[in-house]
């Protein structure tokens, strides 16, 4: 399946059907009262966050959605059938944005979740409705309620634990597919990422779920390289890895270039906890392991774990070394939680 993270749509809600003009005319009721009918209401459009969906590829080849219109009413007091609501079933992570792709009108982050986009217009009210004691043949009745259609944008951003952040070719891929199940493809090129890829780690009886992000380059935030556009899926990760190659000839630049794209895209984003990660490890002498670890100590890195994604060396610490920032950060969550579900009284 094809990985799509942004799509434009147009969505349409059904139109409220119109109230009847009728009277009631039966042999020996010559003159019966109005029975005309209401009019049926539109449709919705619902956006419903569904388990089991990690791409918006269902929105590339299908871009117009309209709910159906409420039927007219109908003599004999018989009001309109309301219009089926037609519901969009988005990944969990999906934000729902207005035309300008600016104003977020909907984040989808439960599942189970259902926001109405577009409300159907009401039924238009029967002549029936406008019988009083001074007007008992009222030929007037409502025409049914405007429908309401928009184009939006919907932008998945992916849910996961733990992102994995660093230059093209820095080996993510690598460490992802040594670490989970996932199959991303793998070659000694950069950018062989071109789309993000979700993984679970199980360790020790405890999962958590890994992003694989395409590699960043200098001015990403700006859309360079693969565009900005994947920065927006390790918002929502608590915590990131941050991959090294070792056998690059600068690992100063290559770790502040990264540092530096990811705070220009979002300040918020830059104050996440970090691991740092010097990999490939098993391609250089135990020197250079040693250089490195220094020069990144004088810019204040001062805890650096060395991994071999190829051979598995390290691999575990990693691991453990993840899964103890992720659950301290679930445990400062809860502790937040419980201050402000606090009351005091004096």
């Amino acid at each position: 399946m094809k990985f799509l993270d942004q799509a434009k749509i147009y969505i349409a809600s059904g139109h409220g059907g119109s109230g009847s003009i009728s009277f009631r005319r039966e042999a020996h009721v010559p003159f019966g009262g109005p029975d005309g009918g209401n009019g049926g209401r539109g449709g919705d459009i619902i956006a419903e966050c569904t388990d089991g969906l990690n791409t918006l590829i269902d929105f590339r080849y299908q871009q117009h959605f309209k709910a159906r219109p409420g039927e007219g009413g109908k003599g004999r007091d018989r009001s309109g059938i309301s219009g089926k609501d037609l519901i969009l079933r988005l990944p969990l992570g999906t934000q729902v944005l207005d035309e300008t792709n600016n104003f977020i009108l909907a984040d989808m982050t439960k599942i189970g979740q259902r926001v109405t986009l577009a409300k159907g217009g009401e039924g238009g009210k029967g002549n029936a409705f406008f019988k009083t004691s001074t007007n008992q043949a009222p030929r007037k009745s409502q025409p049914g309620g405007p429908l309401e259609e928009k184009w939006i944008w919907l932008r998945l951003k992916l849910i996961a634990d733990i992102g994995l952040v660093g230059l093209p070719n820095a080996g993510k891929s690598t460490l992802l597919s040594r670490i989970t199940a996932a199959k991303p493809k793998i070659a000694d090129y950069p950018f062989t990422t071109l789309h993000p890829n979700l993984g679970v780690v199980n360790q020790d009886n405890k999962e958590f779920v890994v992003a694989d992000i395409p590699g960043l380059i200098k001015g990403a935030h700006e859309g360079q390289g693969l565009g900005h556009r994947f920065l927006g899926h390790v918002e929502r990760c608590k915590g990131l890895i941050h991959l090294i190659d070792i056998t690059s000839k600068n690992i100063v630049d290559d770790y502040t270039t990264i540092i530096n794209e990811i705070s220009a895209y979002d300040k918020n984003l830059s104050k996440k906890k970090q691991i740092v990660v010097l990999n490939k490890v098993d391609a250089v002498e135990k020197d250079v392991i040693e250089t490195a670890k220094k020069k990144l100590k004088k810019i204040n890195v001062n805890k650096v774990i060395c991994i071999s994604a190829v051979s598995g060396e390290k691999i575990t610490n990693l691991i453990r070394e993840t899964q103890d920032l992720i659950f301290s950060m679930l445990e400062a969550e809860d502790d937040n939680t419980q201050h402000k579900n606090v009351s005091w009284s004096p």
